[in-house]
């Protein structure tokens, strides 16, 4: 494995996998995978097809098990799904029930956690203006914009209070406007809550702009290939972020990593 620039302190992660692999029969998808999570950054992963991307998001969230190696959730092996580490998946409209309100949505999350009716109101209110959509709590997901249904999933996701927040390309479906706002929406929402961040994407850019580090994964079977540092100051914007020298350098880096692997 390639590192491009060093990695950030010694601080203990809140997530890591050590030595993990994967195999569906005698189809291996991930290889020898050693990951760590910092609490409080935003990690990227991008790779070709057949780099196992999804398959590591559900090793991190427990949905898969390792064929070998382990998954570590604050310091303790994984061993299944953790309260603590909440999913955000691309198709928001599967994921939404549809015969709740916004507000129905978001309280689905505090009943499994079993908190009481008379203090879910202020929680449930509370969460959706954080994702700005305070004024849509009675409205249905078949109401809503395909941005707003996955600013409730989001909410919804952030009403477990997870440390971790797995997103699955959640912005692929959208318009290059609705995605772009939906970014920088994301950025203030995990800079405000403390998450650790770690988010599937194909778009090369988006990596770039969102995160602390990308991690780039080689196919066949999928395994970490480079890691990129992202010394972008924050708070980012669309314009003088994309425009800034480092961001087009890694954006190159990027593309030649991936571009080594394209028939």
């Amino acid at each position: 494995m390639t590192t491009v620039q060093a990695a950030r302190g010694p601080e203990t992660p809140i997530m890591a996998i050590a030595g993990a692999s994967v195999s569906f029969g005698a189809a291996r998808v991930l290889d020898g995978i050693d990951l760590e999570l910092r609490r409080g950054e935003f990690v990227c992963v991008v790779g070709p097809s057949g780099s196992g991307k999804t398959t590591l998001l559900r090793l991190l969230s427990g949905l898969q098990p390792a064929t070998t190696g382990t998954v570590f959730h604050q310091g303790t092996v994984q061993n299944g799904p953790a309260r603590g580490v909440a999913i955000v998946f691309q198709d928001y409209a599967h994921a939404l029930l549809p015969w709740r309100t916004a507000a129905g949505n978001v309280s689905l999350a505090l009943e499994a956690a079993g908190l009481p009716r008379a203090q879910r109101a202020d929680r449930i209110a509370a969460l959706l203006a954080t994702v700005g959509l305070a004024a849509h709590a009675d409205h249905f997901p078949a109401q809503m914009s395909g941005g707003m249904q996955q600013r409730l999933q989001i909410a919804r996701c952030l009403a477990q209070d997870p440390d971790v927040l797995l997103m699955d390309e959640p912005f692929g479906a959208l318009d290059a406007m609705t995605r772009q706002k939906l970014q920088d929406e994301i950025l203030r929402i995990v800079a405000a809550s403390g998450v650790t961040a770690f988010f599937v994407t194909h778009d090369l850019e988006e990596a770039i702009y969102l995160g602390d580090r990308v991690v780039a994964l080689e196919p066949n079977p999928g395994r970490v290939g480079a890691i990129f540092d992202v010394p972008l100051p924050r708070p980012r914007t669309q314009l003088s972020t994309r425009e800034h020298p480092e961001f087009l350098r890694l954006r190159r880096d990027l593309f030649d990593f991936i571009q080594q692997f394209e028939p």
